[in-house]
């Protein structure tokens, strides 16, 4: 399978995070090489590049909960080290697809598997799911999908 050229990056900028004293940065490159470690002790084989940005969508979500639950609690310093880490771990996401681009996937699922009611929201949800493949926060995908069903 070769060397992930994505996970070799990481470790890159990792070094000149270090280098440069940027702890914020440093510290997020240091949580996602750890997740992929993780992720590679648990699968036991070296990482791809898509199982990496994988990995880097779990770790950004993780963030966006995180500042979800800090804003509530009225700590801005601990929302702004989130939002720097999640837009240092974005590089490493798959670019999310926009809102026409789910809605043409979800039109085409439901062309496809002539769902017609919220009974044939797992047929298209898995359509839908398969094809933007870690490019889309599943949960709004399912709200847009139940509307379309009339769920």
């Amino acid at each position: 399978m070769g060397e992930s050229t994505l996970k070799a990056t990481v470790q890159r900028e990792m070094h000149e995070a270090l280098k440069a004293g940027d702890k914020i940065r440093l510290g997020a490159l240091r949580m996602l090489s750890a997740a992929i470690t993780n992720r590679e002790k648990e699968v036991r084989h070296e990482l791809s590049d898509d199982e990496v940005r994988e990995v880097a969508v779990r770790e950004v979500k993780r963030r966006t909960e995180s500042i979800e639950a800090f804003e509530k609690g009225g700590r801005a310093d601990l929302v702004q080290k989130e939002t720097t880490e999640r837009e240092v771990l974005s590089a490493y996401a798959p670019v999310p697809l926009s809102d026409a681009e789910v809605d043409a996937l979800i039109d085409e699922a439901i062309a496809t598997t002539g769902a017609s009611g919220p009974g044939d929201m797992g047929k298209v949800m898995g359509l839908v799911m398969g094809k933007a493949k870690g490019k889309v926060d599943g949960t709004a995908v399912q709200a847009r999908v139940r509307a379309r069903l009339g769920g």
